[in-house]
C-alpha cells in the first residue's frame, strides 16, 4: 500500500522503469493481426513487465491505465481494468482506459505519474493498443456538426491527412522533396536498429495466425520497407490532395499494436529493487488550431522546457513521432534543428515502425531509455508528439546513466 499522504509533502521523483511493445502489424484484413483482439495485444505487453521483473509482486502495482482511440468492441469496457484482470494481476489492482487520440499512452503515463509524484501511486502499469484494422479511425464517431456550421474548426481538421497538406501550404519550406527525403532516412534507421540489434530488446513476440498462412510467431514490425528511395517515393501517390505532397511514404501507416511501461516513485524504485531507465521531468500538452495539427508539439515543447528550467540545447536526444514527416520537419524547422541531425529518431520512427494511434508515446520512451544506455553523455532528452484535433504533447526525461543526474539543472 502506498504512505499516507500528508499535505505539506513534496512532489515525488517519477521514473521510467521498461518499456515493451508488440510488433506493429498493418491494419486489415491481410495484416498480422487480422484475427487476434486488441486487448489481447495489450495483455501481452503486461505480462511480459511483469516476466521481466519476476521480483516485482503483482500485489504491489497501484494502478493500471490502458488507452484507446477507438473505445468499442475489444478496445472497450475500461482497458485498464479488463486488461489487468485478462494479464492475471490480482483483483486488488484497479485500473481505468484512457483517451488522447494518438497521445493515449502518453497520457497514461503522464497521468499516472501525477498519482506517484502526489504520492497516492508507488508502482503503476501504463499503455496503449490501438486495433487499427478492427477499429479504423473515426468509425462510428459524430462529430457534431457545430463544429463546421458554426465554424468552430476548418473541415480539413477532421481528417488528418489535409492537416499534413495544410502545413506544407502554410510553410513553404516544407516541400515534398525535403519530407521524402526525411522518410526514406526513417526507413534506413529503422533497418540499421534492427540490424544492430537496438529494437529487438524492446518486442514482445506474438503468435497469431493469418488465412491462408496458419500460426506464426510475429518478432518484426510488418510495416518496414528497408531500401526505400528517393525515387520510389516520388512516384506515389497523394491521395488526399490533387498534386499534393503527402503520400503512403513519407507518413505513418494504419496499424495494429499495444504498449506498456512500468513506473513508479524513485523511492518505490530503490526499495523494491527496480532499475531506472530515465526521470521524468516535465511534461505540457497545448493546443494548436486542429487544421494543423501537426504543429502542436512545438508549443508543448516550448511550454515543457518552460516548467523544466531547460532550453533547446540542453535536448540530447529526441524521439519525435512520425505521424507526417511534414509534422517533424515543421518541429525541427522551428527549432533550429537540420532534418538529418544525429539526435533525432536515431532508430527510425513511426514512418518505418507505424503508428498504432494511443499505443504509440510509450514507443517513443522505451526507445528514448535504450538509446539513454547507449549514450551517457546525454543527460536529457524529450518525447513529442501531435495529436489530433489540434494538440501537442512533450516530455522530457532525465538519463540516470549521466554524470550529473538528479543534481540541479
Amino acid at each position: 500500500m502506498s504512505p499516507a499522504i500528508s499535505p505539506h509533502r513534496a512532489l515525488r521523483d517519477v521514473v521510467f522503469v521498461d518499456g515493451v511493445r508488440t510488433p506493429f502489424g498493418r491494419a486489415g484484413d491481410k495484416g498480422m493481426y487480422a484475427n487476434v483482439r486488441a486487448d489481447d495485444l495489450a495483455v501481452k505487453t503486461v505480462r511480459e513487465l511483469l516476466r521481466r521483473h519476476p521480483d516485482l509482486d503483482p500485489a504491489a502495482i497501484d494502478e493500471v491505465a490502458i488507452a484507446a482511440t477507438t473505445q468499442s468492441g475489444d478496445q472497450g469496457l475500461t482497458l485498464g481494468r479488463t486488461v489487468s484482470l485478462l494479464a492475471g494481476l490480482p483483483v486488488t489492482v484497479p485500473g481505468y482506459a484512457i483517451d488522447r487520440l494518438c497521445a493515449g499512452a502518453m497520457t497514461a503515463v503522464t497521468t499516472l505519474a501525477g498519482a506517484i509524484a502526489f504520492g497516492s501511486v508507488d508502482v503503476a502499469i501504463a499503455g496503449g493498443v490501438e486495433h487499427m484494422g478492427h477499429h479504423p479511425m473515426g468509425l462510428d464517431a459524430d462529430p457534431n456538426p457545430r463544429f463546421v456550421t458554426e465554424r468552430l474548426v476548418d473541415p480539413a481538421a477532421l481528417n488528418m491527412g489535409n492537416t499534413a497538406e495544410n502545413l506544407h501550404d502554410r510553410f513553404p519550406s516544407l516541400t515534398k522533396e525535403r519530407t521524402d527525403a526525411y522518410a526514406a532516412a526513417s526507413q534506413a534507421k529503422a533497418a540499421a536498429a534492427y540490424e544492430r540489434g537496438d529494437i529487438q530488446p524492446n518486442l514482445v513476440p506474438v503468435a497469431s495466425r493469418r488465412t491462408g498462412e496458419g500460426w506464426n510467431l510475429r518478432t518484426r514490425d510488418e510495416g518496414l520497407r528497408p531500401g526505400t528511395t528517393l525515387e520510389d517515393l516520388a512516384g506515389l501517390r497523394t491521395p488526399f490532395r490533387a498534386h499534393g505532397r503527402v503520400t503512403a511514404g513519407n507518413a505513418s501507416g494504419l496499424n495494429d499494436g499495444a504498449t506498456a511501461a512500468l513506473l513508479a516513485s524513485g523511492e518505490a524504485a530503490e526499495r523494491l529493487g527496480l532499475p531506472v531507465g530515465m526521470r521524468l521531468v516535465s511534461f505540457a500538452f497545448a493546443g494548436v488550431e486542429p487544421q494543423v495539427m501537426g504543429y502542436g508539439p512545438v508549443p508543448s515543447t516550448e511550454k515543457a522546457l518552460m516548467q523544466a528550467g531547460l532550453s533547446i540545447e540542453d535536448i540530447g536526444l529526441f524521439e519525435v513521432n512520425e505521424a507526417f514527416a511534414v509534422q517533424v520537419i515543421a518541429f525541427l524547422e522551428y527549432f533550429g534543428i537540420a532534418d538529418d541531425d544525429a539526435r533525432v529518431n536515431q532508430y527510425g520512427g513511426a514512418i518505418a515502425f507505424g503508428h498504432p494511434l494511443a499505443s504509440s508515446g510509450i514507443r517513443l520512451m522505451t526507445q528514448l531509455s535504450r538509446q539513454f544506455e547507449q549514450h551517457p553523455e546525454v543527460r536529457y532528452g524529450l518525447t513529442t508528439m501531435c495529436i489530433g484535433l489540434g494538440m501537442g504533447g512533450t516530455v522530457i526525461w532525465e538519463n540516470p546513466h549521466h554524470a550529473q543526474y538528479g543534481q540541479d539543472a
